[in-house]
């Protein structure tokens, strides 16, 4: 079976191709290209000002905390996903330039008698704890409440979603329009511990969490759990893996705690990246649905993006293949594969940045460069082989 075919039979997609159809007639916002949509200032009518609102989640990745709490009763998981809903706004926001302050509002939607009201309050009190934690380093969040509704004929166990919203100088925005090619790329890590983390991060993020929990946990999930999975999905995709949430890896985390992995925020980084160095960033880059391909959708002009110089890819993402064996090819399209954030720059400020990323113990390094091309495309030269996306 193709790995398209798993994906399509477990009700996911890494291009999310209805998504882009369904939403493709309606208005792009001032700057079609820019990684988020830019509206005008419609709350105090400013010219020089701009709306921004993005919506996101935690994904499946909910039904893996559900799992390992219900296995080892560690609370601890809830604050996670809370993190995850967060950055998966706030990160996509960094890469227009948005700085905050930022407001922030959750929807939380339950099954009440499978996620009881313990859940429900590590998930809200580990979001205001997280914004304080920001709040350290120059971050403010405004949590602004949001919906806890009890949906148990929707939710078969619990979705975590947020909405985050801001307001902008139009001068300090970050589009793609400015990228050309000779720019080159910067890929910071999404694995080891920053700074600012209390733990070794895996780097998964929150993409890919249906295919990665389905490749590597074991049937017996399946049995134990049937409300953690479709009813109707074809045994053959379902969790047929061969690793339990305990077992142990070659990292300090144990299976589960590795494919949980709190989402990492760039902020801390861009933050400084935007104050030192504005004029020079071209473009900025959150490979999360689409991963090492996600740019594709943002280039302004015909441009081959050539990814040749990647991190290596993490412990993680080595199990999830193996587990898998998908090929390389939908790994890089599906997952962040160790890099989750880029910026488009010349080479100098390149050199800037990876030594402000540094300085947070996030490694970083050039991976690529842009050039004119006949139409739009990515190209990764890998150690597993070289892979061209349009």
């Amino acid at each position: 079976m193709t790995d398209n075919n798993r994906y399509n039979q477990r009700g996911v997609s890494a291009q999310k191709e209805d998504v882009h159809k369904a939403v493709a007639a309606l208005d792009k916002g001032l700057f079609p290209n820019a990684f988020c949509k830019i509206y005008p200032d419609y709350l105090a009518g400013d010219a020089d000002y701009c709306n921004l609102m993005h919506a996101d989640g935690a994904g499946t990745k909910s039904i893996l905390a559900y799992l390992y709490w219900k296995e080892t009763g560690d609370l601890g998981v809830w604050k996670g996903i809370a993190i995850d809903s967060i950055v998966m706004n706030m990160d996509d926001l960094l890469c227009v330039g948005a700085t905050g302050p930022f407001t922030y509002s959750s929807t939380i939607g339950r099954n009440k008698h499978l996620v009881p009201g313990e859940v429900i309050s590590e998930i809200i009190n580990g979001s205001q704890a997280y914004f304080d934690r920001l709040k350290e380093y120059g971050i403010d969040i405004f949590f602004l409440g949001g919906e806890t509704a009890d949906v148990g004929d929707v939710v078969r166990t619990v979705i975590v979603d947020g909405t985050m919203a801001c307001r902008m100088r139009r001068d300090k925005l970050v589009t793609t329009e400015k990228m050309q090619a000779g720019d080159v790329l910067v890929s910071l890590a999404s694995y080891g511990q920053a700074t600012y983390e209390d733990e070794y991060n895996s780097g998964m993020g929150s993409n890919g969490l249906t295919s990665a929990r389905h490749e590597m946990l074991k049937k017996e999930y399946a049995r134990k759990y049937p409300e953690s999975l479709d009813p109707n999905l074809p045994d053959e995709v379902v969790y047929n893996g061969y690793h339990g949430l305990t077992d142990a890896t070659e990292t300090s985390l144990d299976v589960g705690k590795l494919l949980l992995s709190p989402t990492r925020t760039y902020a801390p980084v861009v933050l400084e990246v935007l104050a030192k160095h504005f004029d020079k960033i071209h473009g900025i880059i959150h490979c999360s649905g689409g991963g090492q391909s996600k740019c594709l959708h943002y280039l302004p002009a015909p441009f081959r993006v050539v990814k040749n110089n990647l991190l290596p890819a993490p412990p993680l993402f080595k199990m999830i293949q193996a587990s898998a064996g998908t090929g390389w090819k939908e790994m890089y399209q599906v997952f962040n594969m160790g890099q989750r954030l880029e910026f488009f720059t010349d080479k100098d400020t390149a050199n800037a940045i990876i030594e402000i990323s540094a300085r947070y113990k996030i490694a970083a390094q050039i991976s690529g460069y842009v050039e004119k091309a006949e139409k739009k495309e990515v190209l990764i030269e890998s150690a597993y082989g070289t892979f061209s996306y349009t």
